[in-house]
């Protein structure tokens, strides 16, 4: 079907106003396209990575390289997504780190669920640096898909990903917790697929 600016248009999930190259953590969900499983498989409550899975956590592993101002914590390469906390470590202004400089603020979240955060219409997270680098989460997680795609040999990624920002060392902790406990869990995920 041909592209008509009437039916086709895209409201974005990003908060809008936010900064999203602001220094702080980031749970970030990628997923596969349709959701198919090509990164291995669940046994026993552990992923066994198979050759295009190794790929995604080596190319997860190598985002640091690639952006200096990046940290990377709890990550899991599932089947057909993969969950991660990327921390930005500095604004352009030398602005500091953590759980604690974040905007907006917790009265603006519905209530203590990670899951049920809100999400904005019609704003744009790039964020163009002087040298042009996009040093944004966006601008990340789209260097990290195009590694993934070069080494497999075609782009394996649904459009877009999911993001929440980390506000608080509490909800750092769930999420932690999450990713951790996610391949156990697989069964009951929301992205399970056989």
């Amino acid at each position: 079907m041909p592209y008509n600016p009437d039916i086709h248009h895209r409201r974005s999930i990003r908060l809008r106003n936010y900064d999203y190259s602001q220094a702080g953590l980031y749970f970030v969900t990628i997923c596969v396209q349709n959701h198919e499983c090509i990164f291995g498989a669940i046994t026993d409550g552990e992923m066994i990575l198979n050759e295009y899975g190794k790929t995604a956590n080596d190319c997860w592993l190598d985002i640091q390289q690639h952006y200096p101002n990046v940290a990377l914590h709890e990550f899991v390469v599932m089947p057909n997504h993969i969950h991660g906390i990327i921390e930005i470590i500095t604004n352009d202004d030398g602005t500091g780190v953590g759980a604690n400089n974040h905007s907006p603020n917790d009265n603006e979240l519905p209530n203590d669920e990670w899951a049920n955060d809100k999400r904005a219409n019609n704003y744009s997270p790039l964020r163009r640096q002087p040298c042009g680098t996009s040093r944004t989460i966006g601008a990340i997680i789209r260097g990290f898909k195009i590694g993934v795609t070069k080494q497999i040999g075609y782009s394996v990624w649904q459009r877009n990903y999911f993001e929440h920002i980390i506000q608080n060392e509490k909800r750092h902790w769930i999420i932690v917790d999450y990713i951790n406990n996610n391949p156990a869990r697989w069964e009951t995920d929301m992205f399970y697929k056989v």
